[in-house]
């Protein structure tokens, strides 16, 4: 009974050790299955690795950094997942963009596994099925935009290439933290146009500013030339001004030194007194008479003698001038 027993056991462990040679020709599984560590019953799992240990070819629990006891025979290590960041290349692609524009683009992905269960039985791949994502993901946003903007827009599609990746990744235990793209080859001829297209850009915006400068400066002489035509127009209008009232003053002069022109200037002064009169309630509700508001016959008579008195001093010095003798009863003191 022992005998057979142990040529069991001896036939099931050699079928092991030929299923594991044969993990390790498979390469799809190379880089999962080539670290399988054999059940030496007591096992040390380094920090932030995951084993996932099946029991008879079934799940039965994934061992924690540490130490750990396995039962030999029936408990066997199928999978190793390092809970570590992991950095894959994504390899060079051509897209299409928005305008027909082919691009090579390529770029590099960062992911963490955060389920070792599902990134062991969800996936056969976990590396190869996130590149091929990144990829169909890239194409798609770059289908969707036009070469301007692709080089202004990277960061939002890293961030929607890692959006895209995340919600198929929940199923694999898989994180993606973030999509770098690394670089963007545009055609020759493209990259040539581009070129010439900045060129005319610079050049448009230069002659952009020379056409401001030129407008500030016309500008600029245009308000000086006004305000020297406005100056010089109020300077003639003043002098205009000036020679109308000296004529206006001549004529008056002459008018007063006529016959009865103190009788003129009598007049003239007792309408504007009266036309003054009548209008100082209309202009403001302020009213300054003087107490003889009545006698109009003595306003004038009084405007008239201050009129005598201004003209006295002038008179004297046009005699002087023309050589009469001064009246003398003017020096005689009155009695």
């Amino acid at each position: 009974m022992l005998r057979t027993l142990l040529r069991s056991g001896g036939a099931i462990l050699t079928n092991t050790q030929r299923t594991n040679q044969k993990l390790w020709l498979v390469p799809a599984q190379q880089r999962w299955a080539s670290s399988l560590p054999m059940n030496t019953v007591v096992l040390f799992v380094p920090q932030q690795e995951a084993w996932v240990v099946e029991r008879m070819g079934r799940f039965h629990r994934i061992l924690e950094p540490g130490l750990n006891f396995l039962i030999p025979i029936l408990d066997r290590i199928r999978y190793v997942q390092s809970l570590k960041e992991i950095v894959i290349d994504v390899p060079e692609q051509s897209a299409v963009s928005l305008d027909n524009v082919t691009l090579q683009i390529d770029g590099v992905l960062y992911l963490r596994i955060l389920d070792p269960l599902k990134a062991s039985y969800g996936v056969e791949d976990p590396e190869y099925a996130v590149t091929q994502l990144a990829q169909t993901t890239m194409r798609s946003e770059l289908g969707k935009l036009t070469l301007d903007k692709v080089f202004r827009e990277r960061e939002s599609l890293n961030h929607n290439i890692v959006n895209s990746i995340n919600q198929a990744g929940d199923d694999w235990g898989i994180r993606c933290l973030r999509y770098e793209i690394k670089d963007i080859h545009v055609p020759p001829r493209v990259k040539e146009s581009m070129q010439m297209q900045s060129e005319g850009q610079r050049e448009a915006a230069i002659n952009v500013a020379e056409g401001c400068k030129q407008s500030q400066i016309l500008a600029s002489e245009g308000e000086k030339a006004e305000q020297i035509n406005q100056a010089a127009g109020e300077a003639q209008a003043i002098l205009a001004k000036a020679e109308a009232k000296a004529r206006a003053i001549r004529l008056l002069s002459d008018a007063l030194a006529e016959q009865n022109g103190s009788a003129a200037a009598s007049l003239s002064v007792a309408e504007q007194y009266v036309a003054a009169f009548g209008n100082l309630a209309k202009e403001s509700n302020t009213l300054l008479l003087p107490a003889n508001t009545s006698d109009i016959t003595g306003m004038v008579t009084q405007a008239m003698s201050i009129y005598s008195t201004l003209a006295k001093p002038t008179q004297r010095l046009e005699g002087r001038s023309s050589g009469t003798p001064e009246d003398p009863s003017e020096h005689t003191p009155s009695q």
